[in-house]
């Protein structure tokens, strides 16, 4: 049986989709993009990007009663691999490093709406 998990804390879905699925014990998100969720407006610029991706993460995880420990697996969209120590040290803020989630970064020829980044994660209770 599957639970959708929606909240507005984080960006509504930008089409037929929701912003996670719970899936027994096991959350489907997904990508996450630089929207603030409080005004609609689309962020760029990186850091700014990828600071604001990780709080939409975050509150999705929390509206599934979760937090970055329970994420087992990321997978990160960049526009430009040129941005991967950037976009690295701001993810890697979030996870312990003994207990961080497996994960795949790769560069895309384009992302929704433009941005820079886009990340999904997997997680689990």
């Amino acid at each position: 049986m599957k639970k959708i998990i929606n909240t507005p804390n984080a960006p509504a879905p930008l089409g037929p989709y929701n912003q996670a699925v719970l899936a027994g014990e096991t959350l489907f998100m997904s990508g996450q993009i630089a929207i603030d969720p409080a005004t609609g407006e689309l962020l760029s610029g990186i850091e700014i990007e990828t600071k604001q991706v990780m709080k939409n993460i975050e509150a999705i995880l929390t509206e599934a009663g979760m937090t970055f420990e329970n994420v087992v697996k990321s997978s990160i969209f960049l526009s430009d691999m040129n941005n991967f120590g950037i976009v690295n040290e701001i993810y890697g803020s979030c996870f312990n490093e003994d207990t961080a989630p497996a994960r795949e970064t790769v560069q895309v020829a384009k992302l929704p709406k433009g941005v820079s980044v886009e990340i999904s994660v997997i997680a689990t209770y």
